[in-house]
């Protein structure tokens, strides 16, 4: 499975179709989405427009199976690991935020074998150094 950041949803074009029946979820992808994605999604979307596109992306995924909740254990790992990227790394935890999401969403990924795609290297290969997981970073759009 791949998992898309709220950064990355311009590299979801070409494997989700949106019609007048729906959002279709192109297979080939093995795409996977996470409650996190979803929250960061609808919190940046403010016209009405993207808040029904946000309601039909999850929809589609519902739909298909692919949404994966973290589990307890990977939330017990994010908290052996956000203090780690503090001392190793320099993470300000009390000024970032957004770190606890990629590391859920870095742990979620490790634990069922999907591969993290996102355009947010510098986040993303802090963590990959404490807790090794796979991941594809992909050019800007």
């Amino acid at each position: 499975g791949r998992f898309f950041r709220a950064a990355d949803t311009s590299n979801l074009v070409e494997a989700i179709t949106y019609s007048g029946r729906g959002v279709t979820v192109v297979e080939e992808r093995d795409l996977w989405d996470m409650p996190v994605v979803l929250m960061a999604l609808r919190a940046g979307a403010f016209a009405a427009s993207d808040r029904r596109l946000v309601r039909r992306l999850q929809a589609a995924f519902e739909q298909a199976g692919r949404i994966l909740v973290p589990t307890g254990a990977v939330f017990d790992e994010a908290g052996e690991t956000l203090p780690q990227l503090q001392a190793d790394k320099g993470y300000n935890l009390a000024s970032s935020h957004s770190i606890a999401n990629d590391v859920l969403i870095a742990l979620s990924a490790r634990a069922s074998g999907a591969v993290v795609v996102t355009q947010n290297e510098r986040d993303f290969r802090a963590i990959q150094a404490i807790r090794p997981f796979r991941l594809d970073v992909v050019a800007a759009a």
